[in-house]
């Protein structure tokens, strides 16, 4: 029962600050800034982004719920936290803001506090379900390089 209501909870707050950092973006894609961008080639279609985002957080969410049940520290929740508040920021900063800049330094911390879930808790019950991070470690990367190559190509 304390997994299922862990999964719940991680489930409502990853999606909530999904539908938050949406919220952010407003209408930023369809808009005449990002529309006029030097892109780069490897840029997924549209629908690619929820599909990556909804499969992220499923897994970032049975992750969390295995490791908070294994070890709830305050810490942890600190580390969660910091890890939600940039997913939700890069939003605002690449979008909302036009800051390609800041956008890409929030990228990079997120991809590290991310590593930092995959590399620190990997011992008996959790060194299998750190895997279930290599999805968001993989889209956080083709995110870098967007984000990169709209920075400095443009």
């Amino acid at each position: 029962m304390k997994k299922a209501s862990y999964i719940i909870i991680f489930l409502i707050i990853n999606f909530g600050g999904l539908a938050i950092g949406n919220w952010f973006m407003g209408d930023a894609v369809t808009g005449e800034w990002y529309s006029s961008l030097n892109k780069a080639p490897w840029t997924p279609p549209g629908w690619v982004f929820g599909f990556a985002w909804t499969a992220i957080m499923l897994c970032f969410s049975y992750y969390l719920a295995e490791l908070f049940i294994e070890r709830e520290k305050p810490t942890l929740w600190l580390v969660f936290l910091l890890a939600w508040l940039l997913n939700v920021s890069w939003n605002w900063f690449f979008f909302n803001q036009n800051m390609t800049n800041i956008g890409l330094f929030v990228l990079i911390a997120l991809t590290l506090t991310i590593l930092y879930f995959f590399i620190t808790f990997r011992h008996d019950r959790l060194k299998w379900l750190k895997y279930l991070l290599v999805p968001y470690l993989i889209w956080l990367c083709i995110a870098t390089s967007l984000n990169g190559y709209i920075l400095f190509n443009n």
